[in-house]
């Protein structure tokens, strides 16, 4: 018991925040360092091969996906996309044929600290705009880097869903930052 209070010590910080950037919602984050805590006490199984970090950040990565899974069977599919919702409406990027009709602009990552900040504060607020299922699945993918076929497994969906969830993501934060970053 000693060792998870350390533990906790040395590496609650980081859970929080790894679990933070990952679910987006601070409340989800604690419970999720929480289950992560409780499941090093019961199953007692670190032998040291790793550091404590690397082995309670593999716990937390399995609680997060199983969250996000839990999160995504909650909630009824036409939750996916409200496209009565101009952030997540795509008839605007494609004409009939689907081709562009005017294609987006391409994104720099700004070179000042300053402008990075300001960048990183709206792609934020642009992920938060996002529908819960196409941030979740946006992080999982982009952010996480996981392999569709991971991502089709973990949140038990087809892989036809999985990459229309992440276009629709990926189209939703490009609308969002062209509005609010490149014009803005």
């Amino acid at each position: 018991m000693e060792k998870i209070h350390e533990w906790l010590n040395d590496h609650g910080d980081y859970l929080y925040r790894f679990a933070l950037a990952r679910l987006r919602d601070s409340h989800a984050a604690e419970d999720a360092v929480q289950e992560t805590m409780l499941a090093a006490i019961k199953n007692n199984s670190f032998d040291g091969k790793s550091s404590a970090r690397t082995w309670l950040t593999g716990i937390l990565k399995h609680k997060i996906i199983d969250l996000q899974r839990k999160q995504l069977r909650e909630q009824p599919i036409s939750n996916l996309v409200n496209l009565d919702n101009p952030e997540t409406a795509m008839d605007d990027f494609f004409d009939n044929s689907g081709h562009w009709l005017d294609k987006p602009q391409t994104l720099q990552m700004p070179d000042d600290a300053l402008e990075q900040k300001q960048f990183l504060t709206i792609l934020g607020a642009c992920m938060d705009k996002l529908p819960t299922k196409l941030a979740s699945i946006f992080v999982m993918r982009d952010v996480q880097e996981m392999e569709n076929e991971n991502i089709c497994k973990e949140l038990e969906i087809t892989s036809t869903n999985a990459w229309v969830m992440l276009y629709r993501a990926r189209m939703g934060l490009r609308k969002c930052l062209e509005l609010n970053w490149i014009t803005g």
